[in-house]
């Protein structure tokens, strides 16, 4: 019984992954690691070395710091997290923008027969109907 078990979730577990969608996802997946770590390394070694050239330092972390008490507000660090976002997402963009502009415009592709003949059908009652009602 418990080897009739095992065999049957073998064999589930081997149709799940040789579906297609996993595996397109797991190399999307690995991609898109790797975009991020080619985009981060962007905006760490060319765009923050030039936030620092008028401030001095590539960050703003031991900067704009309020102590009260004995609490310590670094409003710096979060300006850091924020002009990072800021400067990852525009250089995100810029790629998006230059991959969009090599790959050419997408054109959508036809819809199947099958749509195309219930579109047909919809139109040609929807004209009868406001002929019948015009009358």
């Amino acid at each position: 019984m418990k080897r009739v078990r095992k065999t049957v979730l073998l064999k589930e577990f081997h149709d799940f992954i040789n579906k297609g969608n996993l595996l397109a996802i797991a190399v999307g997946f690995v991609i898109g690691g790797t975009f991020a770590r080619l985009v981060t390394a962007l905006v760490e070694n060319l765009i923050m070395p030039i936030v620092a050239i008028p401030f001095g330092q590539p960050n703003f972390d031991n900067a704009l710091i309020l102590n009260i008490n004995d609490a310590e507000i670094r409003f710096g660090a979060f300006l850091t997290v924020a002009v990072t976002f800021v400067s990852v997402s525009f250089v995100l963009f810029l790629m998006l923008k230059a991959y969009n502009k090599a790959t050419g415009p997408q054109t959508a592709s036809p819809p199947p027969a099958e749509v195309a003949l219930l579109t047909a059908i919809h139109e040609e009652l929807t004209t009868i109907r406001q002929q019948g009602s015009a009358k």
